[in-house]
């Protein structure tokens, strides 16, 4: 951003007609205010670029890429101007947030990022229509309006290929973000659209499989990866429709002939997202409907804060109420916030008890905190275990944790589930899953040593080796159901026996009616949907 604009836009009308209202954003190029336009009282986005270097330039190739498109899903150019330091473009207002600023917060689940994809390659068919290929597709210009549902605008033509338009590129220069630039870009060739298509199935790929499949520690690593190719998105989310893996893999294609057009691959989107809802998958999960998804989240939070501070003696009669009520408002406000406030409650009494626990609770509790970042909705999942333990129905978790993407923190969230189940079953003094056993005595006293503790626990876990087994069995299966369900119904029954197998074989002493029925219900559910 130049030092002039500051002071230019606090003295004076911008074009004698634009009035800078605060600033929305600055990059390399210039700056972005919000600007009242004087002549008919609208708001408008005003760019801001010094005329210097190769910037103006590329102002001006935007503002003439604008002027050509008129699509709901890319930013409307309202105005053109220049003075002797700057170039201005004015541009429609939409409050809202970048697709890359929803990524990172996890605000967008399957259905919003397929049909934020949607738009964006529509609104790119009709750029390349008229000759325009946008060269710099990536999440940062990709603006989430704000209000209900999802609209898009495409932003930034400031590196746009225009038809019969001499190029600013140097030789050997490749403009845009590296790690959304397509193959054959950094091999030097002609820049199609296909490499408009390449950014957007990236774009999309990253925010299905929850993270970004070449980002590496340096950039000449990053460019190796991209000219290795993405993995085949259902390495990551075997659970997705095939017509839609197929979509993705196709427009990642290392051929650029072989990609689907926009247009093309936007219809195929529509039509996935179109057969989803009519499934009412409302996403990926068979355990969280779409509906409700903040009440489910609000509800354990509810549940995990007010029974551990009711069950561990510390906290006055009435306030278990009380914390349940704030872990609920929290998750309500922000799922991150009801997801952390919620382990939080624990640390206290578990203290009180013995410091060497509590410490080791908040290391595993942060852990949990940060793996379940980008999925906090479903990061209390795993105290759905205590609920399904009294019922026998523990062997059930892996088909609640399907809702859960990746599939390490499946694992995890099984394993938390298993072992969460135990402890729950120590502290009312109740049978442990599985086997029926009783719990064992720790004996960690008021240890302050935080390693005591945790030898006494995988002690105690080794001395019930039904629940050791289970516990490795159930994160196995969480991990590999999905991968099953996209092989079909004679893969989901191989895993079935072999889940049965395990249970039973390594751990005769398993109560195996409540695991049969269990395992062929969660057979059955997988193979139905």
């Amino acid at each position: 951003m130049s030092n002039a604009a500051p002071a230019l836009v606090q003295s004076e009308l911008v074009l004698g007609r634009y009035r800078p209202l605060r600033p929305l954003g600055s990059g390399g190029s210039g700056s972005v205010w919000l600007a009242r336009d004087e002549q008919n009282g609208l708001d408008v986005a005003l760019k801001i670029v010094p005329r210097e270097g190769k910037a103006a330039s590329r102002a001006e190739r935007e503002a003439e890429a604008a002027a050509r498109l008129r699509h709901p899903s890319c930013q409307r150019a309202y105005g053109f101007g220049r003075d002797s330091q700057h170039v201005y473009i004015a541009y429609e207002y939409v409050p809202g947030r970048t697709f890359r600023e929803a990524l990172r917060s996890g605000e967008l689940n399957d259905g919003s990022a397929i049909e934020a994809c949607a738009q964006v390659l529509e609104a790119l068919a009709h750029a390349h229509a008229r000759g325009i290929v946008h060269r710099d597709v990536k999440p940062a210009n990709v603006l989430l309006a704000e209000g209900r549902g999802v609209s898009v605008r495409v932003l930034d033509f400031g590196l746009a290929q225009i038809q019969q338009a001499e190029t600013l590129t140097a030789q050997g220069d490749v403009p845009g973000t590296l790690a959304y630039i397509a193959p054959e870009r950094l091999a030097g060739a002609l820049t199609t659209e296909a490499a408009d298509v390449w950014a957007v199935g990236l774009m999309l790929w990253e925010a299905l499989a929850g993270r970004h499949p070449f980002w590496r520690s340096s950039l000449l690593e990053t460019a190796r990866a991209i000219e290795a190719g993405a993995p085949r998105l259902e390495t990551v989310r075997p659970d997705l429709p095939k017509p839609l893996l197929a979509a993705v893999n196709r427009a990642l294609h290392l051929d650029p002939a072989r990609r689907p057009g926009a247009a093309d691959l936007a219809g195929t989107l529509r039509l996935t997202g179109r057969k989803r809802r009519g499934r009412k998958s409302g996403g990926q999960t068979l355990a969280v409907p779409a509906v409700v998804p903040r009440i489910v989240p609000a509800a354990l939070a509810a549940a995990v804060a007010g029974w551990t501070s009711w069950a561990i003696p510390f906290f006055p009669a009435g306030w278990p109420f009380g914390l349940a009520a704030l872990a609920a408002a929290g998750s309500i406000v922000d799922v991150r916030l009801g997801l952390a406030f919620a382990l939080a409650v624990p640390v206290l009494p578990l203290g009180n008890i013995a410091l060497g626990a509590a410490v080791l609770y908040v290391a595993i509790a942060l852990g949990l905190l940060a793996g379940m970042w980008r999925e906090p909705d479903r990061g209390l999942l795993f105290s759905l275990g205590a609920l399904l333990a009294p019922i026998a129905g523990l062997g059930l978790f892996p088909l609640v944790a399907l809702s859960v993407r990746s599939p390490a923190r499946r694992a995890v969230q099984a394993t938390a589930a298993v072992l969460t189940a135990g402890v729950v079953a120590g502290l009312r003094g109740s049978p442990l899953p599985f086997d029926g056993a009783s719990a064992p005595h720790l004996g960690i006293g008021a240890s302050g040593d935080p390693f005591t503790v945790l030898s006494a626990l995988w002690g105690a876990l080794l001395s019930r080796p039904a629940l050791a087994v289970e516990t490795v069995v159930l994160a196995a299966v969480a991990v590999l159901l999905p991968l099953a369900r996209t092989r079909g119904p004679w893969a989901i029954a191989g895993l079935g026996a072999g889940f049965l197998a395990a249970a039973v074989l390594l751990a005769p002493g398993v109560a195996a009616v409540s695991l049969v029925v269990a395992v062929w219900a969660t057979c059955l559910a997988v193979a139905v949907r």
